[in-house]
Parts: structure tokens; C-alpha cells; sequence
């Protein structure tokens, strides 16, 4: 599967780090970015890879004619954004990453360099697969999620609404992760996680407060 450019210009939510890296995903598909918007008012008017912060997220009511992506790496923020502003959502598929088939990709989300999303993946509304992560065969991933740099995850793996997955952390096949949870960087979880909190280490165990 590979990102069909649109004849619409996006705008990105957000104007940082993340959204730099959508930015330059779009511009490699060959689509046209308006600009940004940002809530940090020192940003507005500034440039990011060429293309101006036109103001605040709230203004975005007034370029209805774009695509819109969510370019903050915060779970819960993007879903405070998206629930706040039904607009209309694109994706973001970066030209090296590796698409199976009857894989289904949900509006706003980003798949970022060397990624790779196997065979009858099903992944949801704006989620995020970082670079040179590895989403293995039957997953199903909800809303929001966030797979970071390097993580794996093995086949028929399920991941609930606003779960992040940390850098550098397996996931063994078979595994369902409850909504809302964290898996810390470099963590293994080689059982299912049947409660929201952070999990770290080998095995991954949830962390005591």
C-alpha cells in the first residue's frame, strides 16, 4: 500500500519535533502542506521545513478545504484535538515502509520510515507507527495508539485505545494489552496486560507508585 497523493493541502496540528517529521513524510509522497497551527503563540509566523505556523489549533475552522494530521506524539492530547475538532483527517504513509495486504489503515494516522505492517493488520484512528517499528501479521491496534522507534510486536497481538508502546519493547504474539496503558522502553511482555499502568523490563511487571 503506498500513500495516494492528495489534490488537497494539508495542515498539521502541532508545529514540533513530530509534526516536522509528518512534514517531511508528506513533502517525500509528493503532497502540498498549507501549513501548521500551534497553541505556542512564539511560533506562529516561524517556519517549519519550509512551511509557516498560520496560527493557533483553534483557527483550523478556517481552512475547512484541507486535510488536516494531528502532529503531536501525546496520546491523549491527539484525542482531546480530534474529539474537539471533527475535520477532515488524512494519513501520512512514508514512501519505505512496508504495507501488507488487506491491511487497513484508520484517518490521521502517520507510518513512519522502515516501518513494517504485515499481513490483515487492522489499525485505527490516529495512531502512530514510529520509525522502524515492526507490526507483525493479524494485530489490531485501537485508537490513538502509539507503536515508538523499534518496538515489535508479534502476530495476532491487540492493543487497546490510547496505549503507548515504548521504544526498543517486544511484544510476544498472542498478547492482548488492556486501553491506556505504557510500555516502558526496552520492556518484553510475554503476558497479557490486563490493566491500565507502566510496565517496564524483562518480563515486563506493571511498576508500583
Amino acid at each position: 500500500m503506498q500513500m495516494n497523493k492528495s489534490l488537497k493541502e494539508y495542515i498539521i496540528l502541532g508545529a514540533c519535533g513530530h509534526a516536522a517529521v509528518i512534514a517531511d513524510i508528506l513533502h517525500q509522497c509528493g503532497c502540498q502542506i498549507k501549513g501548521f497551527l500551534d497553541d505556542n503563540v512564539k511560533l506562529i509566523g516561524t517556519e517549519v521545513l519550509g512551511s509557516k505556523v498560520l496560527g493557533k489549533i483553534d483557527d483550523c475552522k478556517n481552512y475547512k478545504e484541507c486535510l488536516f494530521i494531528i502532529g503531536i506524539g501525546s496520546n491523549q492530547i491527539r484525542k482531546k484535538i480530534a474529539e474537539a475538532h471533527p475535520l477532515e483527517y488524512g494519513t501520512a504513509i512514508h514512501p519505505s515502509a512496508v504495507i501488507g495486504q488487506q491491511v487497513s489503515i484508520g484517518h490521521g494516522t502517520v507510518i513512519m520510515a522502515g516501518s513494517v505492517i504485515n499481513s490483515r493488520t487492522d489499525i485505527g484512528n490516529h495512531c502512530i507507527i514510529n520509525t522502524r517499528a515492526s507490526v507483525d501479521h493479524d494485530n489490531k491496534l485501537n485508537d490513538f495508539v502509539h507503536v515508538s522507534p523499534g518496538a515489535v510486536l508479534g502476530g495476532k497481538v491487540s492493543v487497546g485505545l490510547e496505549t503507548h508502546i515504548g521504544i526498543g519493547s517486544c511484544v510476544r504474539n498472542n498478547i492482548s494489552i488492556y486501553s491506556h496503558a505504557v510500555v516502558g522502553a526496552g520492556a518484553v511482555v510475554v503476558k497479557n496486560i490486563e490493566e491500565s499502568g507502566v510496565y517496564i523490563g524483562i518480563p515486563a511487571k506493571k511498576r508500583d507508585l
